[in-house]
């Protein structure tokens, strides 16, 4: 960086400066310090995360005669690369969830990456909320890449193909790719006392669509059988290709303690995940400091809404 002296102008960078008042030599090695220390203050990250305060601090400045050999190499570029406002230089486009620029300029906010376009969320005015403009894949189709894994749009896939690119990740087909059930949410250790509720939950993600079956160890039987004080829920979702199943257990007895184990299987393969059930009396409460655990909703019964209305869950 280089300043002259009265109304001279001098380059930095690509922009302009103008010092307003004359500088001397000592003049210049103060601002030249403060320039090295608010420099390195400024936050270190991937491009496009500073290219927020790079704007502000460049804001109102005009575009001079382009010099790409004086052009930064943008790195850790997610969601591709898009020239800047001046459309001189390349820097790192937006990836999908960040606010952008409606006009599909690059002046403040950026411009989104491939495979994205800037929206607006018509849901945040029904909710009285001032809506910005955010980055928004343009596909919501699944599509099934080189690695043998499921991606849920291609926005998804060329995040991770960008940031491996020495995988020479490709896209095998669209849709998922066929695969055992894989278990997201697996159910979790439980503890109550005699006469309270207690619920397993399990989340399977496959393709084809997984069914889900509940066991309790020691038994073939499958759950919830003829008891009446067990029942199993099912529903699809959360997300697309995915589905869900809660065992729930009403005034848990001794004698219903022991482990228990979500099955889900498909015409590819099939997994397991256990769980175990302890039951204590309130005498056995009584004798240890432990507090009852706040029991979970049934998923059913929230009000759980998915990212894509459209979602075909089976």
């Amino acid at each position: 960086m280089f300043f002259g002296k009265g109304d001279e102008w001098m380059p930095s960078s690509r922009k302009l400066v103008r010092m307003s008042q004359p500088a001397n030599l000592v003049t210049f090695l103060l601002l030249f310090l403060c320039w090295d220390v608010l420099s390195r203050a400024l936050p270190v990250g991937p491009d496009y995360l500073q290219r927020g305060w790079q704007r502000l601090l460049e804001e109102g400045e005009s575009c001079v005669q382009c010099r790409l050999e004086e052009c930064p190499t943008p790195r850790g570029c997610l969601a591709g690369v898009v020239l800047d406002a001046c459309d001189c230089c390349w820097e790192c486009a937006n990836l999908e969830g960040q606010i952008c620029d409606l006009d599909n300029t690059n002046h403040f906010y950026g411009k989104c990456g491939d495979h994205l376009e800037c929206r607006l969320d018509s849901g945040d005015l029904r909710h009285g909320e001032v809506p910005e403009p955010q980055c928004t894949c343009q596909s919501s189709q699944a599509l099934c890449g080189s690695d043998g894994k499921t991606y849920a749009q291609i926005c998804k896939f060329q995040e991770v193909h960008n940031s491996h690119p020495e995988a020479n990740l490709t896209v095998a087909h669209e849709g998922p790719c066929e695969s055992e059930p894989h278990i997201i949410s697996p159910p979790y250790d439980i503890w109550n006392i005699t006469g309270q509720d207690v619920i397993f939950g399990c989340e399977v993600f496959a393709y084809p669509m997984a069914s889900i079956e509940w066991r309790k160890e020691g038994s073939d039987m499958l759950l919830p059988g003829d008891d009446p004080h067990i029942s199993v829920q099912f529903r699809g979702g959360p997300q697309k290709y995915e589905v869900t199943s809660w065992l729930q257990i009403q005034a848990v007895r001794v004698t219903d303690e022991g482990t228990y184990r979500c099955f889900a299987r498909n015409n590819v393969g099939q997994v397991a995940a256990p769980a175990s059930l302890m039951v204590l009396t309130p005498d056995q409460l009584n004798m240890t400091e432990l507090a009852l655990p706040k029991m979970p909703r049934l998923g059913p019964d929230d009000d759980m809404e998915s990212d894509d209305d459209s979602y075909d869950y089976y």
